[in-house]
């Protein structure tokens, strides 16, 4: 399953890698399914972020690794009790090949978004329709979201298996289902959008000393950013775009920076939109800006989605006791954001993503909702530098473009920085750990895809009616 996320990224692996899991589930009872995906939960995500281990050490990548693995073993129980149930409850040839199928891959997008929003807003970062941003299978998040390309995947997998533990292949009329699910995954084109225009982005990518843990003198970050940028002076530039952490300092309360600021924008001529901690009384957030070239920034976004024991500390007593020094090493505490992730850059807006927010729907449903014509997604990598994780959040990125119908640019401070067509393809890239800066026409686009009109009901639709039919198959299973 690893070898299906980035850097691997060999997505056709996805499906045996699911076979495999679902057949090490058939026949369990609770507690042995429980060990099973205690073994399959903690080794896998062991291994997925195993990037979080680059500065801090191995105790948060365990800790990680078992809280993850721990609740996806939890939620794989109802999946091995569905295989113990259902064809109970319907014995018949329906029941095997399509209801016990149909449950079993709702259950599965039930699993995901529990571990997508338990505890301290969950951690969605190993759904399985995230793993086909390079594959033929991406549009369909287009037209029923990521959580739906997840339901088709582990449905056509679950329909395999039962019609050879059935011995329905034996009769190839009852092969038509699965064949049916096969082609509409092969075959689904892309939710047609329509395209507004178009807006010559710039985003730099700086290469600055940006890591939690890295040696930096004063100004050195917007320096680099700085130096990185002066390669568009004199071009046409209608939106500048710097990286999550590309300031020193919080721009409204240093006005060295804010100068500089407003030096870079007058000097491109264009709005820079750029990303700093920034306090407001006694709260912090993780802000980006629109500095405009008269000094002013209106228009701001908090990230809606501080990373717990990256940005803040939930129940800090508790964990100070257990780990004081990690604990101790974060001392400002990122408050939510609450305002909308957009912003206007003459007269068209621009849906916005800070860092790890670009993994959760509601930040991304809310901007496209709100009137997005373009992405711009901000991020510092720099913490993992030499790792899978920018390869990876860099997938995530690519999959909203496909799933939104918009173009994308994902801007990191030591990369990997593109600009991503609404259909997936790369227009161009900055490779990781290099200064570099692109400029492009970036296509707008307006309309909004059934995958963002569907997606959220999709997945009530099938958390609820997977875990309703999981009920109803126990009843039915006991009365028979």
């Amino acid at each position: 399953m690893d070898l299906s996320f980035p850097e691997a990224a060999v997505w056709v692996l996805v499906f045996p890698a699911t076979a495999l899991l679902l057949l090490a589930l058939i026949g369990r009872r609770a507690g042995g399914a429980l060990l099973i995906g205690l073994v399959y939960g903690i080794l896998f995500f062991g291994l997925l972020v195993s990037w979080t281990s680059r500065y801090l050490g191995p105790l948060p990548w365990a800790a990680l690794s078992v809280v993850e693995g721990v609740l996806t073993a939890v939620a794989l129980i109802p999946i091995a009790l569905a295989y113990r149930w259902m064809p109970r409850a319907f014995p018949g040839t329906a029941g095997r090949l399509l209801g016990l199928p149909f449950v079993v891959a709702a259950l599965w997008v039930g699993r995901e978004l529990f571990v997508g929003w338990w505890p301290y807003g969950g951690f969605p970062w190993a759904r399985l329709g995230m793993t086909q941003a390079e594959s033929p299978l991406a549009p369909v998040t287009s037209w029923i979201g990521v959580s739906g390309l997840s339901f088709l995947m582990v449905l056509l997998v679950a329909m395999l298996i039962e019609v050879v533990r059935t011995g329905a292949w034996r009769r190839p009329l009852r092969l038509l289902v699965p064949a049916v699910v096969a082609v509409v995954l092969m075959a689904m084109p892309l939710y047609p959008t329509t395209p507004s225009g178009a807006m010559r982005i710039g985003a730099v990518q700086g290469n600055g000393p940006t890591g939690y843990f890295d040696v930096r003198e004063p100004f050195e970050v917007i320096e680099a950013q700085t130096a990185a940028t002066e390669p568009l002076y004199g071009e046409d530039v209608d939106l500048l775009v710097w990286p999550e952490g590309s300031l020193d300092a919080d721009p409204f309360q240093n006005s060295a920076i804010a100068r500089r600021m407003t030096l870079v924008s007058n000097r491109i001529d264009a709005p820079l939109l750029a990303n700093a901690p920034t306090g407001r009384g006694d709260l912090f957030y993780n802000t980006s800006m629109l500095w405009l070239p008269d000094g002013s920034a209106a228009q701001t976004h908090d990230k809606r989605h501080p990373v717990p024991f990256g940005e803040y500390v939930p129940d800090r007593e508790f964990f100070n006791m257990l780990a004081p020094d990690l604990i101790g090493l974060i001392q400002r505490e990122y408050t939510p954001g609450t305002n909308p992730p957009l912003v206007e850059v003459d007269g068209v807006p621009v849906g916005l993503a800070i860092c790890f927010d670009v993994i959760y729907d509601d930040v991304i449903t809310e901007s496209v909702n709100g009137g997005a014509e373009v992405l711009v997604f901000q991020t510092n990598n720099a913490d993992f530098r030499g790792t899978d994780e920018n390869l990876q959040q860099l997938a995530f990125a690519r999959m909203r473009a496909i799933e939104t119908g918009r173009s994308v640019v994902n801007v990191s401070t030591v990369g990997t920085s593109q600009i991503i067509r609404h259909d997936g393809r790369t227009v161009t890239s900055l490779d990781a750990d290099e200064a570099g800066a692109m400029l492009e026409d970036v296509e707008l686009r307006t309309g909004l895809t059934a995958g963002v009109v569907l997606g959220p009901w999709v997945q009530q639709l099938l958390l609820w009616g997977g875990l309703g039919a999981l009920g109803f198959g126990w009843l039915r299973a006991r009365r028979r």
